[in-house]
This record gives structure tokens, sequence and C-alpha cells, in this order.
């Protein structure tokens, strides 16, 4: 009776495969005969009612059954798919007259553009690129460069800490310890990359780039630091810009001060982005703190040096007239489509 019953279910499950015209009524029939509640799982049970020694032999012609049942199914989906994409093939056609998608057009992003500039620049008077890790030693980040545990940079409002001894690099500058510890001099490095600060609003980024020059020399002075300067400024602003230092203080520079540059915008006359004063400002420089040339092990007065430290970010606004950092992290195609060559 089990016999029949089989044989039965193998013909109709043949007849069925072959008669399907199309893979989904196909892939049904399979479940029907094939799948977990289907017509051979439920022959099996069967076998229950069978002598002992019958119920090797049944067990075998299931098997065979349905590896039988599953090659035609193969089979048979194989050229159902085939006849299927060529039917599409036939009906479908391509109208080439029809007008193309539009695709909108990308562009360099404004920090890359400037980076770029810049490294150009600064590479046709001898310096060259360096990086650094994103997340630095509490040393290189702060001791090394004259950074004294009790200055106001280390609170945790203005420096992002991973563990008491790791933080977000908050600027540029390890990277020239680094650069003093595995290289020798002379010098000439433009460190640069992202920098990380606990701070944001219309003018400052949480998260934004600098970049940073360092050159190591015998003989170095304020006047080799002005000179450099008023160099890249020129280059980068255009010509016939006047460069104009102002005494400040950083822990890793000594002397130091801010740069200004006359307002690329309104040539020095007063306007909106300058704040009608005619000067900008741009960064900050020094000479090397001989303090940082001790914790990096170089000779002073020996070797001296000076550096200095632009956020690329504002460099593009004052290139570019952007009136909101906040615009540079969105990349908004809209908003960087505006600085095509």
């Amino acid at each position: 009776m089990s016999q029949t019953k089989l044989d039965a279910i193998k013909d109709s499950a043949l007849t069925q495969f072959k008669a399907a015209t199309n893979t989904k009524a196909l892939y049904d029939l399979k479940v029907q005969f094939l799948g977990k509640n289907g017509s051979l799982t439920e022959i099996m049970k069967d076998m229950a009612s069978l002598p002992k020694e019958e119920k090797p032999l049944f067990g075998k012609k299931v098997n065979e059954v349905k590896s039988l049942l599953e090659q035609v199914y193969t089979e048979t989906e194989e050229a159902l798919k085939k006849a299927e994409i060529e039917g599409k093939m036939a009906s479908e056609e391509l109208d080439l007259t029809l007008p193309s998608y539009t695709r909108m057009a990308g562009n360099q992003h404004p920090v890359y553009k400037v980076s770029e500039e810049i490294f150009a620049i600064m590479a046709r008077i001898g310096y060259s690129v360096r990086t650094g890790p994103l997340i630095e030693k509490d040393y290189y980040n702060f001791e090394a460069l004259n950074i004294p545990a009790d200055h106001p940079a280390r609170d945790m409002q203005d420096t992002f800490f991973i563990d008491p001894t790791h933080v977000l690099r908050t600027h540029t500058s390890p990277i020239q310890i680094h650069s003093l510890e595995s290289e020798k001099p002379p010098l000439r490095i433009v460190g640069t990359g992202p920098v990380f600060r606990c701070d944001s609003d219309i003018s400052h980024l949480p998260n934004f780039h600098q970049i940073e020059g360092m050159c190591v020399d015998r003989k170095v002075s304020m006047a080799d630091l002005k000179g450099t300067i008023s160099f890249f400024v020129r280059e980068f602003f255009g010509p016939g810009l006047k460069t104009r230092f102002r005494p400040s203080f950083f822990p890793f520079t000594e002397p130091s001060a801010e740069v200004d540059c006359s307002c690329p915008i309104c040539k020095g006359k007063g306007c909106s982005l300058c704040k009608q004063t005619g000067w900008i400002e741009i960064g900050g420089c020094g000479l090397i703190n001989p303090k940082v040339f001790h914790n990096a092990k170089i000779a002073y007065p020996e070797w001296q040096g000076f550096a200095f430290g632009f956020g690329i970010e504002r460099m593009g606004i004052i290139k570019y007239g952007i009136d909101d950092i906040r615009l540079f992290p969105e990349n908004d195609v809209r908003f960087v489509r505006q600085f095509l060559p």
C-alpha cells in the first residue's frame, strides 16, 4: 500500500513539475511535495506500520524519489528562468530617445581644497607633510608641549578625555613632538589633520582641522618666521596683502604672537568679514620654547625653531567668504558645488 502511494506521489509530482508555467508556480509545487509538511514527508510516517525488515528498503525508495524530484525541479526551474528572461527581452524595449537621469555632480570638499593648496605652497619652500594619531597620550598632547597639569586646556570642558592618560587630540602640535623624536634636524614639516574640542557654535566646531608648520634649524629667528608667514599669506590669499604680529602667549612657543593679515575681501578697507577693521586673525605662531626642545631631547640653542598654526576651516571661511563654520561638516552637495574650479 505504501509503495503504491509513493509511486502515485512521484508520478503526480513529475507531471505537475513539467506542467508548471512559471517559477512561482513551480516553487509552490516544490513546497507541496518536498516541503516540511509535503507529501513525501507525510508518507514517511507510514513506515511505522511496516514490518521491521521492510523499513530500510522503503526508506531507500523514498530517498530515491526525493532525489529524482529535486533533480527534475532544478532542471525545470532553470528552463523556466531562461524562458522568463527571454520573454522580458522580447517584450521590453529601451527607448534611446528618452532623456537620461540627471546626476548632480559632486566636488572636492573645501577643507580638502584648502589643505591641498596649503601643502603645495609650503612644498615650494621645502616643507613636507606629516600626520599623527587622533587619540593621543596626555604626554604628547600636553606635557611635552609645556602645558602643565593645572593648565586650563586640560579642563573637561575643553578636552575630550578617553581615559586619564589619553585624549582626542586638541591640536596638531603633538605631531611636532613625534617628528622631533623620530627625525633628525634640520626639519621643515607641515602637520595636519582633524582635532577635537568641546566647543560648538557659529564659529566653532567640536571636530575641525588644523595645519601646523614647524621649522628647526640653526640660528632661526622671528624674522624667518614672519618671512615664511608673509610668503604664505600672499600665495594663499593673493598679492599685496600685509601681515602683522600681535604679542600673545602659547606654552609651547616663546615669544608668541597672533597672526593677522589684511582682509582678502576688502583689501584692508573694512568690510563685514573683518568687522570694518581691515585685518583678520588667521592663527598663532612663535619661536619654539626651549622646554619643548628639552622634552624632545633636541640640543638647544644649537638647534632653534619656529612653529605656526592655522585652522583649515577658518582659512576657507576667509578665502571663500563662508559665514557659518557649521556648513563644513554637513556634506550638503549644494554647498560643496559652490567651490567648483
